[in-house]
């Protein structure tokens, strides 16, 4: 396989370990400012769901950082970081669906996510079809 193929799917694997670095930080540590972005309305979470939300986002970043260092050797973390993101293909609409306000930043947000993560999801299984089928 090509080396610009190569060092895209380096970026592209950066590129979502930087995403959710960034939410899982804002989560955890600005969950006023995510209320505020997503919401419109002040941060209220008795429960502690958001930084919950965050605490899975940040092992989304441990295992795409993995993935990044590893995916050359072992195709087969490409899959996985799929499986990752497969696993958001539902939750943004679902939330979308339920929270009683949202900003129009929200809103785009939360629609164009779910149908993301689902392209993301299979570019990273054709890639890593193609990658598993190559010769070390």
């Amino acid at each position: 396989m090509g080396c610009k193929l190569k060092s895209f799917m380096n970026i592209y694997l950066l590129f979502l370990v930087i995403l959710d670095v960034v939410l899982s930080i804002t989560c955890f540590f600005f969950p006023e400012a995510w209320f505020n972005t997503m919401h419109g309305a002040p941060y209220v979470d008795p429960q502690g769901l958001l930084r919950r939300t965050g605490a899975v986002w940040a092992a989304f970043v441990l295992i795409q950082f993995i993935a990044l260092l590893r995916w050359q050797k072992e195709p087969y973390w490409l899959a996985v970081v799929a499986g990752v993101r497969f696993t958001e293909i539902f939750s943004d609409w679902v939330y979308l669906g339920v929270a009683s306000n949202m900003t129009w930043l929200g809103t785009i947000g939360l629609f164009v996510s779910p149908p993301a993560n689902l392209i993301f999801g299979i570019f990273l299984i054709i890639a890593y079809l193609k990658f598993h089928k190559q010769p070390q």
